[in-house]
């Protein structure tokens, strides 16, 4: 049993991580790993980078994927991007625009 409540060893146990770039998530893909297992750490791309970079008054952009790379460096595992920009577009900004327009009060990301 490991520290996951899990019957194998850490060793034989693959945990993906969904880094931020935090805090929260780098100490927890750091713990693990130092306990053994095999972490891989992905981040999601929510929108363009490039474009927010070119935007007046842009704020972090890009940044949070480069903490959570340079985090999963230093710790020595693998970390993965994954393009999720027009999914999230679709789900989430665009489900919130249509429901702010009819005027109800959007909750995004539920």
């Amino acid at each position: 049993m490991n520290s996951l409540g899990i019957p194998k060893a850490p060793a034989d146990t693959r945990v993906i991580v969904a880094m931020s770039g935090g805090v929260d998530s780098s100490v927890t893909a750091a713990l693990l790993a130092e306990e053994g297992y095999d972490v891989v750490g992905v981040t999601l791309q929510l929108y363009d980078h490039g474009e927010a970079v070119k935007r007046e008054k842009a704020c972090c952009a890009g940044q949070d994927i480069f903490d959570a790379k340079r985090v999963a460096e230093s710790v020595g595992i693998p970390h993965y991007v994954l393009n999720y920009e027009s999914r999230f577009r679709e789900d989430v900004i665009d489900a919130f625009a249509d429901s702010y327009i009819r005027g109800e009060t959007p909750i995004p990301c539920v």
